[in-house]
This record gives C-alpha cells, structure tokens and sequence, in this order.
C-alpha cells in the first residue's frame, strides 16, 4: 500500500465459454477474497476475443452469462469495478501509444501468437500480433501493480512491465510495475474427471463440471469418473485418479465425510460407488445455487444493465486520470 491507499488489482475474464469447477477454485475464490483488500478491477475481456473473428451474434449473450456467473460467484459490483473492456475507450488510446513502444521481433516470439498462427495460419491479424499490448494497456490504465494471473499469462506480464518500463524512461515515471498475485498460495488446480489433467474447457467436456449444470448432469459426469476395484490390503498407495476424487471431494463435501472414505480407502474397505454417489450428492448442493443465481442474474437484463454502467464509470474514471498522466508526460498538452 502506498500512502494508506489500498494496491491496485487489475484482472481481465474471458467473454467466452462456460465457467467451470476449475475457474472457481482457481481464480474466482480468489477474487472474492481480492474485494475484500483492494482496489479491484474486473474486466470481461470481449474486445480480445474478436482478435479470433468469432460470430459476434453470441457476443451479447456470452458477456451477461459471464457477468452473471461471476456475480453469482461472490463479486460483488458494488465492491469491486466489473466492467467490459469495450465500455472504456480510454483503452484504445493508451494501446496505440504503447504499440510505439512494442517491437515486431518480441511480438513475434511470443508463445500464444506463435500457437495461435500454427492454428490458424489464414487470421494472423495485427490485433492477434499486438495482443500483448491491448492486455498490457488493460492493466496499466489503472497503474496496477497486482495481477491475477495463470502460469500461461506470465509472459504476457512481463512484457506489460517491459512496456510500461520503456514508457516510463523515454516520457517520465508514470506506470507502476505489475506483478502476478495469487495469495501466495498454492493454486488449486481442479483434476478433471477422467484422471487426466485438470479440468479445462477445450478438453473432454464430460470430464468437467460447469456452473451451469444441471443436477442430473453432475450426478452423471460424477458416477462416470475413472475408479478401479479398490485396493486388495490395507495403506496401498493410491493411484492419482484415485487421488482426484478425493482431491475433488476435499473441495465440496464436509471433513468428517473426507475422513470416513479415506479411513475406509486406507482399511481395504472402500466402496466407490458409495463415494461417488457422495461426491456427486455435494456436487449438485455445491453448483445448484450458483446456477440458480445465475440465471435469475441473466434473466433481469435490467439489473445487468445498471451493472455494467456502474462497473464503466469506476473505470473510466481511473482511465482517465491514468491517460490524463500520459499525454502531460508525452507532451501532448497543447494549451
């Protein structure tokens, strides 16, 4: 903290896909716990998506599902600013400015641009080359200096600190360096279903439990996940897909319960048919109510709205006030 002001966290969500167990753990808890310390901006990141040229018809529907979700989550807009990315045009600016300061040969070396054109050799498009720099004008436009962030964005972070730091030498100190934050924990990272992984939304859809679940769905995905006859004599090591279930009930199911299929796993005596009728019982009691806000969230397009206005405003406030620096540094005040 820097004169008793609260640190700056800055994250962006993708306007894509359904949230899964995964994001929960991995990232929303975190962010919930975020709120409470900082001064927190949460973007949902809809104009990085298009650098993938996706039917924009979805766009509408996937931002509020994504809002909604994360709402449903424990953010809450009052606390935090939740705001779309498109909503704060001081973005577009700050990222015409720090491409001056990006150089063809690092953007080129980096490893998502490198994936994503062996993908899709037909749209290597400049913003899909710049994506770097659109994100790193995400975080500096609130001078942030924490970032949640993957093991797989990092690099990603590192070039927002080396932009920031190049501005900041040719024009005069204006942008903080940002650094991943996690709590300092260890992540928890959520095992997929099928004892391969952890769970994702690209991989095996079966093997992943989503928020927006319904019961008899999680109870199926649950009773499908990879088990084996159980151990012959008492303290046998257990194989990791056995370990997942029981990773994946430390999660949702109470600790006399964890306690009591552990005992029985370490006596030879576990039946795992019982324990995934367990798990799958605290599964639906763990997502239910989340799905159920959620929706009632997506259905209140009202509330939505008021949402994203309050969430632009705390934004754009502090892109201004950030943009207001920048131009006074670069000398672009003329009267």
């Amino acid at each position: 903290m820097e004169n008793g002001k609260k640190a700056v966290v800055m994250s962006g969500i993708r306007s894509t896909g359904f949230l899964h167990l995964g994001n929960y753990f991995g990232a929303i808890r975190n962010y919930v716990r975020m709120q409470e310390e900082y001064e927190c901006y949460f973007m949902v990141a809809d104009l990085h998506t298009l650098t993938t040229h996706p039917d924009t018809k979805e766009l509408k529907s996937n931002v509020h599902r994504v809002l909604a979700e994360n709402i449903a989550c424990g953010l809450d807009p009052e606390k935090v600013a939740l705001y779309c990315q498109s909503h704060v045009y001081e973005t577009a600016e700050l990222y015409l400015i720090l491409n001056m300061l990006a150089y063809k040969g690092e953007l080129e070396k980096t490893t998502t641009f490198k994936d994503k054109a062996r993908l899709h050799p037909d749209n290597i498009n400049a913003g899909l080359l710049t994506y770097p720099v659109l994100m790193a004008a995400d975080i500096l436009l609130h001078r942030a200096s924490l970032v949640p962030v993957g093991k797989d964005q990092e690099q990603h972070l590192e070039m927002t600190r080396n932009f920031g730091n190049r501005f900041n030498h040719r024009y005069g100190e204006v942008f903080p360096e940002a650094f991943a934050f996690n709590f300092g924990e260890e992540l928890v990272k959520v095992p997929s279903l099928d004892g391969a992984g952890k769970m994702s939304k690209s991989e095996n859809q079966y093997a992943t439990l989503y928020l927006s679940d319904e019961d008899d769905l999680i109870r199926k995905k649950v009773m499908k996940a990879k088990t084996d006859a159980g151990p012959t004599e008492p303290n046998t090591p257990m194989p990791d897909y056995i370990e997942n279930i029981f990773l994946l009930m430390k999660l949702v199911s109470a600790p006399d319960v964890v306690e009591k299929f552990t005992s029985d796993y370490n006596n030879a005596a576990i039946r795992y048919g019982d324990m995934k009728k367990q798990l799958a019982e605290d599964m639906v009691n763990f997502i239910r109510p989340i799905r159920e806000k959620t929706e009632s969230i997506r259905n209140d397009e009202q509330y939505l709205r008021r949402i994203m206005e309050m969430g632009a405003e705390k934004a754009r406030k502090s892109a201004a006030a950030t943009m207001e620096k920048v131009r006074e540094a670069i000398g672009l005040k003329y009267y």
